[in-house]
């Protein structure tokens, strides 16, 4: 087992939360006059449940892991910025992620005074383990994986995630945001075995609440417990609580493997399309996509109304497109401007 406390940052080990006065309170709940709401019904007028405690029972019994290791956040990215305030002293520490993968570990880092030190995928975007852990130093506090990692869409062994965690005794930060399109098998079951993991999860892809920011972290008692201190109080608004119980509610298994079928199917399609290069396997519900000159696609794309992610700059993401997976008639429209844009090439 790692030594957590010697991860975290002094100042945050000793921090008293701020707790209200319900929280403090063990007598029977009924009027309310302490914390300055409005007396009037709205269905609004009072503060939201700081602890989440009726949706993460919800969500528990989904996930199969105790409400004590759950961390619910406005969106994954309050989580990713909470890692930095829990453990990464300003100025002093850094943190190591894979590149390419998900934008918002660095700007979280940079807002936050943290060095980021990246290790390069390799060309088939596969996990250099021992790149990672030679990239490490005294004031490592965090290594970051987004598996199936975005934008590539390649999954990483669990294997190669609990081996880093042991050889590292670092915080190791999975972000596991499209596992429902994914064939490996969540990691959320061990984080009381790996007590340095952290496992981040989403309702924004295959339950669908992007519109509603909310995002799940995973981890051993401790580390919920420290997230909980550091984050806002009343972080998750009564809205989005009461929303979120009524989605999950909904099954989604046919949608996901709707995706998951045109997924395969339109990467079958593209593949054979003569501007493409390569459709990179995907466990995800988006393909990447290298094609030979991928600002003019793009720039195609956007003039027929499709928006894609143009992944051309990124790291070994050269002539690169990203393209969710949408609906049936959405994909068809998709396939009916690349093959425009091919007719359009051949013309020329």
């Amino acid at each position: 087992m790692t030594d957590i406390e010697r991860l975290i940052r002094p100042n945050i080990a000793a921090l008293c939360p701020y707790s209200t006065a319900r929280d403090e309170c063990t007598c029977k709940l009924g009027i309310f006059l302490d914390a300055n709401e409005s007396p009037y019904e709205n269905g609004w007028n009072r503060y939201p449940d700081p602890h989440q405690k009726i949706l993460k029972a919800r969500i528990s019994e989904i996930k199969g892991v105790p409400a004590s290791n759950i961390f619910l956040g406005n969106g994954s990215d309050e989580a990713i910025d909470l890692i930095f305030r829990v453990f990464c002293t300003p100025g002093t520490d850094n943190v190591i992620s894979i590149a390419p993968s998900y934008g918002m570990y660095t700007v979280a880092a940079q807002t936050n005074d943290i060095a980021v030190r990246e290790v390069l995928l390799g060309e088939d975007f596969s996990l250099d383990t021992d790149a990672i852990l030679a990239a490490m130093d005294d004031n490592t506090k965090a290594i970051f994986l987004c598996s199936p990692n975005n934008p590539s869409g390649n999954a990483f062994t669990n294997e190669q995630v609990a081996e880093l965690a042991e050889k590292s005794g670092r915080i190791v930060v999975l972000d596991e945001a499209y596992i429902d399109f994914c064939t490996e098998p969540s990691m959320i079951g061990r984080v009381n075995e790996i007590n340095n993991l952290i496992v981040f999860q989403t309702m924004s892809k295959a339950r669908g609440m992007a519109g509603l920011r909310l995002g799940m972290a995973f981890a051993c008692d401790r580390i919920i417990a420290l997230m909980s201190m550091v984050k806002y109080p009343y972080n998750i608004n009564e809205a989005t609580q009461k929303i979120a119980m009524q989605l999950l509610a909904e099954p989604i298994d046919s949608q996901v493997e709707e995706i998951i079928s045109e997924r395969e199917r339109i990467a079958e399609v593209i593949i054979s399309m003569p501007f493409v290069r390569k459709v990179y396997p995907s466990q995800a519900n988006f393909l990447l996509v290298k094609v030979d000159d991928a600002n003019s696609l793009y720039d195609h794309l956007i003039a027929d109304g499709i928006i894609v992610r143009n992944r051309n700059k990124v790291a070994g993401c050269a002539g690169c497109l990203r393209i969710t997976i949408g609906l049936k008639t959405e994909n068809e429209s998709l396939l009916k401007s690349l093959k425009k844009y091919e007719e359009g090439n051949i013309c020329r």
